[in-house]
């Protein structure tokens, strides 16, 4: 199955699964999924560093090796985790997202839940299982297996009290040319339907924290962070950046499907920031004739 497949439309309708059928994924999804987190292309980020994922498969929550998996309650009748690892600094941060949620949509196309963790599950029983390397540690994990259909309620009471559906409108994100001036939807060019995957894009406590600015020209748009202060603190990371590359996967990914062809770049432009809490990342050049 090619990524790209309707990768607009699976983006548009995937949401965070936490209540699974009890069915085991099948046998012909594990290989995908293996043949895909075991390709070391599918692993390194567009600044070249390079991620790892971890296939878990339990039952009743318990792994292989007898270990409990511990995700606070939040999760029910998983089949299996996808496992992060990656080193804790801006970057690598960065760029892992952007490789984890390239396959968070592979797994939507395929019918197969997921759900981004950062912050909700117990790293030590995670680690029991993983050999970490001195710097790297476990960034986020996910749950996976079928949706449940029956027992949607509790995910769906759980999306309104995180406000997971209330995104934040486009003048409140994005902005022409400087941070003075709201981006008008209108007038964003070819890049109007990858800035909107942006906006629909999962966040930490859909905090929403990416910000982009678009050049005159249309060509250029560039990717900053706000930050909410103390917000993952005790984690000992800062989760948000975790956001910035979910928001960089999304961007790609309808840029790829619409045929827009462009490359990642960090050139800090010399724009005024609107406030303390607001970092550069990167920027999306658009290659056109």
């Amino acid at each position: 199955m090619s990524f790209n497949q309707a990768a607009i439309e699976t983006m548009k309708k995937r949401q965070s699964i936490r209540t699974f059928d009890t069915q085991n994924i099948t046998d012909s999804h594990l290989k995908i999924i293996n043949d895909y987190i075991n390709n070391q292309d599918n692993l390194i980020g567009p600044f070249g560093s390079k991620g790892c994922i971890k296939l878990i498969q339990v039952t009743n929550n318990v792994s292989d090796k007898g270990i409990k998996l511990g995700t606070y309650g939040f999760i029910k009748n998983p089949q299996a985790y996808l496992v992060g690892v990656t080193e804790n600094n801006k970057y690598s941060l960065v760029e892992f997202a952007y490789i984890f949620q390239k396959l968070v949509i592979l797994l939507t196309e395929l019918g197969i839940g997921t759900c981004w963790m950062g912050g909700t599950f117990n790293r030590n029983s995670f680690e029991q299982e993983i050999q970490l390397g001195k710097e790297e540690f476990i960034p986020c994990i996910t749950p996976i297996g079928y949706p449940n259909q029956k027992q949607r309620v509790f995910d769906k009471a759980l999306r309104y009290v995180v406000k997971a559906d209330n995104k934040k409108p486009w003048d409140k994100l994005f902005f022409d040319s400087t941070f003075d001036i709201p981006l008008d939807k209108q007038k964003a060019g070819l890049l109007e339907v990858p800035i909107e995957m942006v906006r629909l894009g999962p966040s930490a406590s859909n905090k929403q924290p990416w910000r982009l600015v678009l050049t005159p020209n249309r060509k250029v748009c560039h990717f900053y962070i706000e930050h909410t202060p103390n917000y993952s603190s005790k984690l000992g990371y800062d989760m948000q950046l975790l956001d910035l590359g979910i928001a960089m996967s999304q961007f790609e990914s309808a840029c790829k499907e619409l045929d827009i062809e462009g490359r990642w770049r960090v050139e800090k432009p010399d724009l005024p920031l609107p406030n303390e809490q607001t970092e550069y990342i990167t920027s999306w050049e658009t290659l056109l004739n």
